[in-house]
């Protein structure tokens, strides 16, 4: 998984932006300048399109709030949280690991929705909307048209805050409402494999659901909040088939950390890596040892020490002109900016690790010496030997 843009950094968690968020960041904006001009002709367009502008951002602002109310309660029941990516579908938390109880899974869950919800009311709140707050929610058009600038976008903002909380309280893991459904069944179950097949299930079932009603939206049928038509159907069959493939893989990911659960790194890395010294050139590195391997990065070693690691993107970035005098100490990653794990740590957490910091190696230390890597096609084998087995 590509961290994508980073754009800051909030209570210790890094936001990064995906490069599909730039699309549908633009569509947004496309969207709400051609509705404001649509029902309010009279408004100038420095005014529709710098009101659609402010509107998008303050929307994936509450996309953010409802992720951070996710991550705060993470933390607070002591699992980390490293990031927070904005991308074509909304957000998602980079959590570290499941929840230990149904509890932490239900409250981290649930928190997401309600701070969108309570969002949406306060908004709606805000700009006056009284009685017509359901209306709003169903059809925002059909209010907006009779309202100034500032009570309009908010009226937006409210709207599609609530549509976003009750949308993510659909029953379909991975979806909030999947996992809320998911804690349940795991504190009824006692078994957090079996609570997420059935959670993953429902979540199949309902992106199907969504399917079917996409491809009956583009020959005419009318979904509440969805809307009629060809571009609103194959929109809801995009959504469909995208939650359809999370269900799936979140209920692999688990049978695949309870496979490597208790199993030690050292049962299944790598002890004989190729390992470069600190003062050898580029061209010697490319030579060498890039050119002999399928490898892809190379722990750098001072006199047995790990220092740090060299890879075939550091390589890249230097012209080749000037392979021959610089050293792959100049362009190693250093150990101090290294994830490193021991050769009794968990394989679950390495993979963990691998996956959340996009790696594809991770060096395997005992106290300063360098006892093997651990690469995920080391991970990915053993898996398909216990598959096998």
């Amino acid at each position: 998984m590509t961290k994508g843009f980073k754009v800051g950094r909030i209570l210790g968690i890094e936001i990064h932006l995906d490069w599909s968020w730039f699309l549908i960041f633009m569509l947004v904006i496309w969207n709400l300048g051609v509705t404001f001009g649509d029902y309010h002709a009279d408004w100038s367009l420095v005014l529709q399109w710098g009101l659609a502008l402010l509107a998008a951002l303050l929307f994936f602002s509450s996309v953010l709030a409802h992720e951070l109310a996710h991550s705060v309660v993470a933390q607070s029941r002591g699992i980390p949280v490293r990031s927070i990516k904005l991308h074509l579908f909304g957000g998602v938390s980079n959590i570290q690991r499941d929840p230990d109880s149904p509890g932490s899974e239900f409250w981290m869950a649930i928190v997401g929705p309600v701070t969108s919800l309570v969002l949406g009311f306060l908004l709606l709140g805000i700009a006056g909307s009284g009685s017509q707050t359901l209306r709003s929610v169903q059809n925002p058009a059909e209010v907006i048209s009779n309202l100034r600038p500032v009570p309009m976008m908010l009226m937006w903002l409210g709207s599609v805050n609530i549509i976003l909380g009750v949308f993510n309280l659909i029953p379909g893991f991975p979806l909030d409402g999947g996992r809320v459904l998911r804690s349940i069944l795991w504190s009824l179950m006692g078994d957090l494999q079996a609570a997420t097949r059935w959670a993953s299930r429902v979540g199949q079932s309902f992106a199907w659901l969504m399917i079917f009603g996409g491809v009956s939206m583009t020959f005419g049928s009318q979904i509440p909040f969805f809307g009629t038509g060809v571009m609103n159907g194959l929109w809801l069959i995009f959504i469909g088939w995208f939650l359809n493939s999370a269900s799936i893989q979140s209920y692999q990911k688990v049978v695949v950390q309870d496979i490597l659960e208790g199993v030690p790194v050292q049962r299944m890395m790598r002890t004989d890596p190729p390992t470069v010294a600190p003062d050898v050139s580029i061209d010697g590195l490319v030579h060498e040892h890039v050119m002999g391997s399928d490898d892809h990065a190379f722990p750098v070693l001072d006199e047995g020490r790990l220092v740090g690691i060299v890879t075939l993107d550091d390589i890249r970035g230097v012209p080749k002109a000037k392979w021959e005098k610089t050293r792959a100490e100049e362009i190693m990653t250093p150990r101090e900016s290294l994830t490193i794990v021991s050769a009794d740590s968990d394989a679950d957490h390495a993979m963990t690790e691998l996956s959340g910091l996009d790696v594809r190696l991770l060096p395997v230390v005992r106290g300063e010496e360098l006892v093997g890597v651990l690469r995920r096609r080391d991970i990915i084998r053993w898996l398909q030997l216990e598959s096998e087995a």
